[in-house]
């Protein structure tokens, strides 16, 4: 696919700055405005975990749209997606940290050691704290090509993600079919890319 030039204003990051904010505000409006269900936290815990999931399926649509497409200037916009995908995560952790269980840290260790869709959920949380943390122009300088081998985790993550969602939900599998079958879609077209582009490598060193 040929490049093509940036199509994106330069106020692009800004409009999804405040884009990635909507969910959260909606949240806070839905608790002012007391519209939350007769389980407020568990309304809380599952909407912070969705988004959580979208935004994580959102970074790993970023590079096969921009190879798809050719606007490389999708790229910039891959990092900011992955930190609200972070944002979101801690938030559903906190759910579960302060309303679900009261800072009863021996319940929470008891919950992921027992209960299998926590086990992998916060292993997945886990995973994404250094993700996060090496996400600043600084850190990829630093760590070079490592940057790239730690952040494969991503893939990782979204398959934690999505088994996370699908031993959670007991009745309903919609939702969870429905992600595991874009997070499929995703890492699928990653593999044939990377076949096919090993292929042409090998061809030319020929």
């Amino acid at each position: 696919m040929t490049a093509r030039p940036s199509r994106f204003p330069s106020y692009g990051k800004f409009l999804l700055f405040c884009a990635s904010l909507l969910p959260l505000a909606w949240l806070c409006w839905l608790v002012w405005q007391d519209r939350l269900g007769a389980n407020p936290v568990e309304t809380l815990s599952h909407r912070t975990g969705d988004w959580s999931l979208r935004f994580l399926l959102l970074t790993l649509a970023v590079t096969p749209l921009r190879r798809l497409t050719g606007w490389n200037g999708l790229q910039k916009f891959r990092r900011m997606l992955g930190l609200f995908a972070f944002f979101y995560v801690c938030l559903h952790f906190g759910v579960y940290l302060v309303f679900d269980q009261f800072f009863d840290l021996s319940a929470i260790f008891e919950d992921i050691a027992k209960r299998p869709y926590i086990t992998v959920g916060f292993a997945g949380f886990l995973l994404l704290i250094p993700l996060a943390a090496t996400s600043t122009n600084g850190m990829i300088k630093r760590l070079g090509r490592n940057w790239q081998r730690l952040h494969r985790l991503v893939y990782l993550i979204g398959v934690l993600g999505v088994a996370h969602y699908w031993w959670l939900v007991k009745a309903d599998l919609s939702e969870p079919l429905l992600y595991g079958g874009v997070l499929a879609a995703l890492l699928g077209y990653r593999l044939w890319w990377w076949r096919s582009h090993s292929a042409t490598v090998k061809r030319s060193t020929r």
